[in-house]
């Protein structure tokens, strides 16, 4: 695929359950070779607008075209071109990892000999050679997860979705799955990822959409989006909770505005212009108000802040026990909305 064209366009895309709408107008262009993150509340829309790119669900309005293929009138060269990996695992638990992926190998109509010559090519692209004989059983969730993506890439399609798909993964897996996704943009792979993790989208997209009410609200780089929400924010932890308001109201002072306050964790954050001049300036005003700070830092916003200011609402509001969108399908996600 060219990589100055578009991977993947969405105009005006309406999708409705019942009396709800779970995409209103969603809009949305992903440049050929970059990774696009999708991020919104649960039930915003995010899976149903994966169903529709992906075929699996039809839309009531407007187009959308992947691969340069329309989603709606040429299906099947849309299915040819893409991957898709679901929140779960879809390989077999009884075979071993080259057994899985020289199925589906098969299932794609190659030849035997075709299907294990791509099966270990997939396995040293993963670094999963060494383990390609071992039954899943003994894989661990990282080594699942990208198996299943060496799974979704026999035919190497050019656009490859991506459904959350590090839930429920510890922070070494998950690191192991980003990994194999760089690796696959590297190759030239269009990823679009949907995630409730926001450091999985700072750490890979290079452009983000935030969706809510199955439409974008706000697009661009992780640090645009950043840059929304004002610059830079000092944080400070102070020793004893009681001494709060005292290092509230002297960052107030510095910052020119209300500070933020969390008694759990014993921390105040604001936002400064000056990060050069802040730090010191806040240093001397905790230390005229008498409080102990235990710990001040410069930071820049992250992308769950500009996720809350956005959207007004947390990442885990409908999730299950292991974190996962309990809204998976497009009808449960728009009675979620």
């Amino acid at each position: 695929m060219d990589p100055t064209s578009t991977a993947v366009l969405a105009e005006g895309l309406r999708k409705r359950y019942g009396d709800r709408y779970a995409l209103d107008g969603f809009d949305l262009r992903v440049p050929a070779g970059t990774v696009h993150g999708l991020l919104g509340p649960n039930g915003a829309g995010k899976t149903t607008s994966v169903g529709i790119l992906s075929t699996l669900l039809k839309a009531d309005g407007g187009r959308a075209e992947v691969a340069g293929h329309d989603v709606s009138r040429q299906a099947a060269e849309v299915r040819a071109s893409i991957g898709l990996v679901g929140q779960y695992a879809a390989v077999d638990e009884v075979l071993s990892g080259r057994q899985n992926l020289v199925m589906f190998g098969r299932l794609h109509h190659l030849s035997p000999a075709a299907a294990r010559r791509r099966a270990d090519e997939l396995l040293e692209h993963f670094r999963l050679a060494d383990t390609g004989k071992k039954p899943l059983k003994e894989y661990s969730g990282g080594m699942r997860r990208r198996l299943d993506l060496a799974a979704s890439m026999v035919l190497a399609p050019p656009v490859l979705f991506l459904d959350e798909p590090t839930t429920g993964l510890d922070p070494r897996s998950r690191g192991e799955v980003w990994e194999a996704v760089r690796s696959l943009v590297d190759t030239g792979t269009t990823v679009l990822l949907t995630t409730q993790y926001l450091e999985e989208a700072d750490q890979l997209a290079h452009a983000v959409s935030v969706i809510d009410s199955g439409k974008v609200i706000a697009e661009g780089t992780p640090d645009e989006l950043k840059s929304r929400i004002g610059g830079d924010r000092i944080d400070v932890v102070v020793r004893r909770a009681d001494q709060l308001p005292a290092a509230a109201a002297a960052l107030e002072h510095v910052c020119a505005a209300p500070p933020d306050t969390d008694r759990d964790t014993r921390r105040i954050s604001a936002r400064v212009k000056d990060r050069t001049s802040a730090l010191a300036d806040i240093v001397r005003a905790l230390d005229a108000a008498g409080v102990a700070a235990e710990d001040i830092a410069l930071r820049r916003p992250t992308l769950d802040e500009v996720f809350l200011h956005l959207t007004g609402s947390g990442t885990g509001a409908s999730t299950d026990g292991n974190g996962s969108d309990v809204s998976g399908d497009g009808a449960r996600e728009a009675v979620a909305a």
